[in-house]
């Protein structure tokens, strides 16, 4: 029985009320009377259930999807400005218990290269992303309680905040590993990271089931129930996803709405962020193997109705996706961008190297220099801003901030701040040159007179070597 507020995962999401909202799409994927006022209905931010959201998804009226990324792009104006928030992903270790049919780190992979950082490689890792300009890490581990026990995570986490190098400094760490503990997201907490991820991968007991033949990611319960455990442990920012491609994506969508729905419902607070991979090619993974893969128009409705029916939440692409798909969705409500990434486990300090350690192909081969000018030329603010998760502005906090979009007095200047930081530090001149002219626009843009004059103040500080300050 179908129950958000149910701490099980077959209860808060219920096979049978997922096809029950998809039997309900498609009889009313046509009635445009209704499609029209559930667009309505979403202008007013605060978002639309998973039935809704469903009906939107089935309708292939074409006039009603350019009004769903218009107003997809409207909504990500309106609760985060044109800002793009940068980070990478660091691969700590690829040693795997699982045996996850999908991914190239599952245990039956004997011709893999698996490779796990010592803490000195991890310094060497954080320098060359810090080299770059980067200021917020994803860190990513394969499970093996004796390969990547949370003591080697915790220790690596440490290592990671505690390097500084010329300007550099990794001020958010984002966790991505695997379902754990209330206890160890406790410990997690207390080291200081910034968002839990986790993705589901599928919503659909069966299919997460045969896709996990082995290891203790086979249980779906524990791994569904995770961001229930994590924040019973403190941990009040969490990030949700699918990889899409794996089962029908209309199932999907309809599970990972109302996943974030349970959170809501439960917790008082949605997911921090949801994240929208595709299943790609990587070492001994075919991703034709799998029926399931979307068209990059399905790709870009469902970016633009994650925006429209959780308005709140951050949005995630990776550089799964290439520079032209990135260019073509990022308008419909993503909020955050990889750059210059390396899927590899000691890609960043070891570039030239060959080796077969990677997760996925990257798609996007282009340097964080790169993206960063590509953003600024097509109007938005790349931000390297970690401020709110410093300030305590997390959880129930950072979304009552957002949800009443006071979030902005602080997000603007600090996206300014930080961004001429990195054209100081580390950007190539003609960036550097695109960078200052958006600036001086940008300021423009700052509503409240105090603040703007506060953010030039700095911003002058900045110039002349002082570092790291925030609103």
């Amino acid at each position: 029985m179908y129950n958000p507020k149910s701490l099980k995962a077959e209860e808060f999401i219920d096979h049978q009320e997922i096809l029950d909202t998809l039997k309900y799409a498609d009889e009313n994927k046509d009635n445009l009377e209704l499609v029209d006022s559930l667009l309505e209905k979403a202008k007013n931010l605060k978002g639309l259930s998973h039935r809704e959201a469903s009906v939107l998804l089935a309708c292939e009226d074409e006039d009603r999807i350019q009004r769903m990324f218009d107003l997809a792009e409207q909504i990500k104006k309106d609760f985060y400005g044109n800002r793009i928030v940068m980070f990478a992903p660091l691969y700590l270790s690829n040693y795997c218990v699982n045996g996850c049919v999908y991914c190239p780190y599952h245990a039956k992979n004997k011709h893999i290269c698996r490779k796990k950082l010592t803490q000195d490689e991890i310094r060497r890792e954080v320098t060359a992303l810090q080299d770059m300009g980067h200021k917020r890490l994803a860190i990513e581990a394969g499970e093996d309680p004796v390969n990547n026990p949370i003591e080697y995570i915790l220790e690596s986490i440490k290592t990671i905040y505690s390097i500084k190098h010329k300007n550099g400094a990794i001020r958010r760490v984002n966790v991505n590993i695997a379902a754990t503990t209330v206890e160890n997201y406790r410990k997690l907490k207390e080291a200081g990271i910034g968002t839990y991820i986790l993705f589901q991968e599928t919503y659909h007991k069966e299919s997460y089931e045969k896709l996990h033949p082995t290891g203790p990611k086979h249980n779906y319960a524990y791994h569904t129930e995770a961001m229930d455990r994590a924040m019973e442990g403190g941990i009040d920012d969490v990030g949700l996803g699918v990889l899409f491609g794996l089962e029908l994506y209309r199932y999907e969508f309809a599970g990972l709405l109302m996943h974030a729905e349970h959170l809501e419902a439960v917790h008082g607070v949605g997911p921090h962020t949801i994240s929208v991979p595709r299943i790609k090619r990587a070492d001994d993974i075919d991703p034709d193997v799998f029926d399931n893969g979307i068209s990059d128009e399905i790709f870009a409705k469902l970016c633009a109705l994650i925006r429209i029916c959780v308005p709140y939440t951050g949005m995630i692409i990776s550089t799964r996706e290439n520079a032209k798909v990135r260019d073509k969705v990022i308008r419909l409500g993503v909020s955050q961008i990889s750059g210059g990434s390396r899927t590899s486990v000691g890609g960043y300090a070891d570039e030239g190297e060959e080796e077969n350690s990677e997760q996925f192909d990257v798609s996007d081969q282009r340097t964080l220099d790169q993206v960063v000018n590509w953003l600024m030329t097509k109007g938005y603010i790349p931000s390297f801003c970690t401020a709110c998760y410093r300030a305590g502005r997390t959880g129930d906090r950072f979304m009552a901030l957002c949800k009443s979009g006071q979030i902005q007095n602080c997000c603007q200047p600090n996206a300014l701040l930080t961004l001429k930081e990195y054209l100081i530090d580390y950007a190539s001149p003609e960036t550097k040159k695109i960078g200052e002219e958006l600036i001086a626009n940008e300021l423009n843009n700052i509503p409240n007179e105090k603040v703007k004059a506060k953010c030039i103040e700095l911003l002058d500080k900045i110039e002349h070597g002082d570092r790291d300050f925030k609103f």
